[in-house]
């Protein structure tokens, strides 16, 4: 079935996700280099204003008597932009120059002690408040031992401020946007394109899983997009066998349903047929008759069972306590109706082992792996005298456990590693591997469990293990 799937906006989608992160990123970087940026400059702009002051100083100290003419000392306090300066030595007043009624100042910076936090702080404080007047001070280049004084009105440093703040937010954004664009384009090309492919790819198998040609196409590439590439190509292929196993199940499926429903139908008339054996009075007929019309009966509830397979699970068992070795004894002969000549079948349950279980099922369980053992055997290629078939039972503290064993050639490796999977795990060619599944399925609704003990060259061995019924 086609999906349409939407495709994100932009903004949406990661190339817009991407972009604007990296943006964000690279702004906040620009936050942490406009802060020492703006302290810097306040700094440098009071250090050059001390610089002038400096100047200013000397000039006035170099006039005649030292003393300054008021329209003089206008002309250098202007070439300040200062309201005051003050030449300090060994802490007494030196040299002083100032506008007639100079306002007071409203707070004192001496440069000589600026710590970088402090910096910063009074820098942005600069720039949020009303300016005030201030007094700004420090040592001078040229008179050493000296401490010079400027006061003066925090406009023009606002005024200078904001403009080298509007300056680097200009190049700030303008680094962003290259930046984020550079990002975009490596980024775009690096994940966000090889994520869509991944995306499309999805889809595109999505519409048709069982398509062999619709697994990923891969890039080849060897970073982790590449593996997880690569793994979503061995996921989709597990998938398509998983499908195909599935589909090829159904089918089988449906087409047992309908061989068994003629099948019953036929094995109800043999079954007729074969009651009236009864009253043949030969004595061969007399003892396989009763065996005859049992194995007919179960061949019909069989075929009911698998006719109810697709609309429920399988019966609970109808457990009950029996001795197991008449039970292994009937198996074993309806074994040995298949066997080849010369092959040996033996019961070596113990007597008097009693096992609390369904007896048809367990019928079907021995049947089935004896009828395995008995194909293994056949397909050897040493003589039949050598082939045996053993099962043997014994009574533990909470169960009985049965085994089953035979000198066959054993399993293959992969017929090991699907052993109880249908279609998988059969020993041999042409054999599906179903007798085990429904063992396994009817020991398990026991809530026992079978394993395989052995397996090789010295033969093959079964262990199942049925526990008795919980009295609580």
């Amino acid at each position: 079935m086609t999906r349409n799937v939407l495709r994100p906006a932009f903004w949406r989608g990661l190339s817009g996700k991407v972009l604007v992160l990296t943006m964000l990123f690279v702004l906040a970087g620009e936050v942490l280099i406009f802060l020492p940026s703006i302290a810097s400059f306040r700094l440098n702009w009071m250090e050059n204003r001390l610089g002038l002051a400096e100047v200013a100083v000397m000039a006035a100290a170099a006039s005649p008597g030292g003393e300054v003419p008021p329209e003089a000392a206008r002309v250098l306090l202007n070439g300040t932009g200062a309201y005051a300066v003050t030449l300090t030595r060994n802490g007494l007043p030196q040299l002083k120059l100032n506008i007639p009624s100079p306002p007071l100042h409203e707070a004192v910076f001496d440069l000589r002690h600026q710590g970088a936090f402090m910096a910063v702080s009074d820098a942005l404080s600069v720039m949020v408040s009303a300016p005030r007047t201030i007094a700004v001070g420090g040592t001078p280049l040229h008179l050493k031992g000296s401490y010079v004084e400027v006061v003066l009105h925090e406009t023009m440093l606002k005024q200078d401020m904001l403009r080298h703040a509007g300056n680097v937010l200009i190049y700030s954004l303008m680094l962003s946007l290259t930046v984020a664009g550079l990002m975009f384009i490596a980024l775009n090309r690096v994940f966000v394109r090889p994520v869509r492919h991944l995306t499309r790819e999805m889809l595109r198998f999505a519409q048709n899983p069982e398509n062999p040609a619709s697994t990923i196409r891969q890039s080849g590439r060897l970073d982790e997009v590449g593996v997880a590439e690569r793994e979503l190509a061995a996921m989709q292929a597990d998938l398509q066998s998983l499908l195909q196993q599935k589909s090829h199940l159904a089918a089988l499926g449906l087409a047992v349903s309908k061989i068994s429903h003629d099948l019953r139908n036929m094995l109800a008339t043999a079954q007729i047929i074969s009651g009236r054996l009864s009253d043949v009075d030969d004595p061969t007929v007399q003892k396989f008759a009763p065996k005859l019309i049992a194995s007919l009966d179960r061949a019909i509830d069989f075929c009911a069972a698998t006719l109810r397979f697709g609309k429920a699970s399988e019966a609970p068992p109808r457990r009950e306590r029996f001795d197991l070795r008449p039970l292994v004894e009937e198996a074993l002969e309806t074994a040995k109706l298949e066997a080849a000549a010369g092959m040996t079948l033996v019961n070596a349950v113990e007597p008097g082992v009693e096992i609390d279980a369904d007896r048809e099922a367990l019928m079907r369980i021995l049947i089935n792996l004896a009828r395995n053992a008995v194909a293994a055997l056949a397909a050897m290629p040493q003589a039949q005298s050598l082939a045996k078939i053993s099962i043997s039972g014994w009574r533990g503290h909470q169960g009985v456990t049965i085994e089953i064993a035979d000198t066959g050639p054993g399993f293959s490796q992969r017929a090991r590693e699907h052993l109880f999977e249908p279609f998988q795990g059969s020993g041999r060619a042409g054999g599906t591997g179903l007798g085990l599944v429904i063992a396994r399925e009817l020991v398990e609704a026991h809530g026992g469990g079978i394993e395989l003990v052995a397996s090789g060259p010295a033969g093959t061995v079964f262990r199942l293990s049925i526990p008795d019924r919980s009295l609580s």
